[in-house]
């Protein structure tokens, strides 16, 4: 997939109204809501975290997991759970001005959204498994149990996360370009 459609965008102030948490910092993921996606290991962690707000945008309301996860979660205090998202302006926006992208997938290859991420210069935490890591380049900051999430936001500093930043661009620039991708493929079908 290529990621070079996403633009980094500063919140407008009509978001700003209308969510609260980007007025603190806030971890971000976007995905479907599907166990698989460790979407539960990630708000956990978030239960032992006050110095910063997780939000996930997903499709809550398609699935008793979902549905579920929003009864149990949706009203704790640093912790917001958004519907589905489909104005790719308003995503950019949330996603740009976040300071960690979490992404918990765990099934599917390379995600559109984790290259979309890369592109945007986020700062990448990954659910630790072969395909995430080998998207990143291994540049990134990994996890597979809430305790792990825990400990890379308490003990990750700002200098840290905009080295990470940096490196997800680069990647994303040297890699996930759509014409890049779309040569490749042209490569492949025309054997």
């Amino acid at each position: 997939y290529g990621g070079d459609h996403c633009k980094k965008i500063n919140v407008s102030e009509k978001l700003i109204k209308k969510y609260s948490f980007i007025n603190r910092s806030y971890a971000f993921s976007v995905c479907r809501i599907e166990p698989e996606n460790h979407i539960e290991i990630i708000i956990k962690a978030f239960l032992h975290i006050n110095s910063m707000n997780l939000v996930i945008v997903g499709n809550w309301m398609n699935s008793k997991y979902g549905i579920l996860l929003r009864l149990k979660y949706g009203n704790i205090k640093n912790i917001f759970l958004l519907d589905s998202i489909y104005d790719q302006n308003i995503l950019n926006q949330l996603r740009s001005n976040c300071d960690i992208y979490i992404h918990g997938h765990s099934a599917g290859g390379t995600n559109p959204s984790l290259v979309e991420a890369m592109y945007l210069g986020l700062a990448i935490l990954c659910y630790d498994v072969n395909y995430n890591i080998e998207t990143t380049k291994n540049s990134a900051l990994y996890f597979k149990t809430s305790e792990d999430i825990i400990n890379t936001i308490n003990e990750t500093n700002r200098d840290k996360l905009n080295i990470i930043s940096n490196r997800m661009k680069e990647i994303a620039k040297d890699d996930y370009t759509w014409e890049l991708i779309s040569q490749q493929y042209k490569l492949l079908f025309c054997k």
